[in-house]
């Protein structure tokens, strides 16, 4: 490793490097063609970012492109990596669909070595001529699984044939898809897999919950979830519509919450996490198009209120917390079926999940019992004695009402001749 990143590495509080950075360190310092394979939160971005920097010129144009599947895990990059290349008088710009593209392209006048960004804004500016790549030497495409597929692919694809031919391709996800086996028929280089998934420890404990709650009850758990101490979450939601609309019914209930989704403008996306990170809002509302790759520093939980759609969605999902040792836990909320799905598809993964109720703000495993009133013994009707004349003895009998008669009005004037009514004569 480069002397000074020896020093800032151990300045920054690291002792030794993560298994997925030891295994392509020397790799990609040597231009190999790379897929790199990590859990999530275990140092994928030094572990491609450390090795390349070190192969750049400083002041020789662009000569490192990243590529990331969204705006907030392209800008996370380029803050990950900006302090590093400055150590190297290097210099990082990001480049993203919803920020002012004018503002980007007076940006590039400085002269980056590193662009990171989206590949819809990346492949503009690049078919416009604002971003030249003649002089890229390596291209990484970060959340591989995610970006190589439909019309992203067709954009990473065009995007690197703007640079020159034989240029070092590294790819890096946590999960494995169909497309990663068939990389050099898409890109036509032979790329050597690096996979330490089995081997890496750097994740903290996390507890897997379900919780059986109904869709018309989730308002008020998350609500509940919401006024524990200390507790923050993602959210995840499937459908956007939802999200919103639930963000509606929990801003009206006073909970602390904003919302990250596709549609927002790029500042009101960067303000939402801002206000996770400052502990000013509970919940943070989003979908897995807006949260892939984001790594908000030691989150205490991410709950599922949708189930997500297949088991490469529920490890980035859960993923978001227990990063880097932390300890975390995820909340899955569904009925009966719901439920029994999500064990059953997880079966032959290393997730455990265990049943969970919320009492007392708290998460238990163990079902509360219900309160249960005391019952109350009904007193024994008390006998009354029968008084007695004077100097008589006291009976041991109760007293006894006497029957009452009762007589229907008809039978009041029973046998009662009935006197004739009075005759009028004219």
């Amino acid at each position: 490793m480069n002397p000074k990143f020896d020093a800032y590495f151990k300045e920054q509080g690291f002792e030794t490097r993560s298994p997925i950075q030891e295994a392509v360190y020397e790799p990609l310092k040597t231009g190999e063609n790379v897929l790199g394979l990590a859990p999530t939160g275990s140092g994928k971005t030094l572990a491609f970012s450390l090795p390349l920097l070190e192969r750049l010129t400083p002041k020789d144009g662009i000569q490192l492109l990243v590529i990331a599947p969204s705006q907030e895990l392209a800008m996370q990059l380029a803050g990950v990596i900006r302090p590093w290349a400055k150590e190297l008088d290097l210099k990082v710009q990001a480049i993203i669909g919803g920020a002012n593209m004018k503002r980007q392209i007076e940006n590039l006048k400085k002269k980056p070595e590193i662009i990171v960004g989206t590949p819809g804004r990346l492949l503009n500016l690049a078919e416009d001529k604002k971003i030249k790549l003649h002089k890229v030497m390596s291209v990484v495409i970060d959340e591989a699984d995610d970006l190589l597929t439909d019309e992203t692919l067709t954009t990473c694809r065009e995007l690197i044939s703007q640079a020159p031919a034989g240029i070092q391709l590294s790819f890096f996800s946590a999960t494995e898809t169909a497309i990663l086996d068939d990389l050099k028929k898409w890109f036509g280089a032979d790329v050597t897999t690096y996979d330490v998934r089995d081997v890496d420890q750097t994740q903290g404990i996390v507890h897997h919950y379900a919780i059986e709650t109904p869709t018309r009850k989730r308002q008020s758990t998350l609500r509940r979830l919401a006024n524990v101490d200390d507790f923050y979450a993602l959210v995840f939601f499937n459908q956007l519509s939802s999200l919103q609309d639930m963000a509606q019914k929990l801003k009206y209930d006073h909970v602390p919450v904003a919302v990250l989704d596709s549609e927002q403008r790029q500042v009101n996306r960067a303000n939402a996490l801002s206000q996770l990170h400052k502990h000013e809002i509970k919940l943070l509302l989003t979908t897995d198009v807006a949260a892939r790759g984001l790594d908000i520093p030691m989150l205490p939980a991410v709950v599922n209120y949708d189930m997500p759609k297949d088991i490469t969605s529920y490890i980035h999902r859960v993923g978001r917390t227990g990063r880097m040792g932390a300890e975390g836990m995820v909340i899955n909320l569904g009925n009966e079926h719901d439920l029994r799905t999500l064990k059953q598809d997880l079966k032959n993964t290393p997730f455990e999940i265990e049943k969970g109720y919320l009492y007392e703000g708290a998460i238990v495993t163990k079902r509360p019992e219900r309160a249960v009133e005391p019952k109350v013994k009904k007193p024994k009707p008390v006998e009354v004695k029968a008084k007695t004349a004077v100097g008589q003895k006291e009976s041991d009998e109760p007293i006894k009402k006497p029957h009452r008669k009762i007589r229907l009005r008809n039978q009041k004037n029973k046998g009662k001749r009935r006197k004739p009514k009075a005759e009028h004569f004219d």
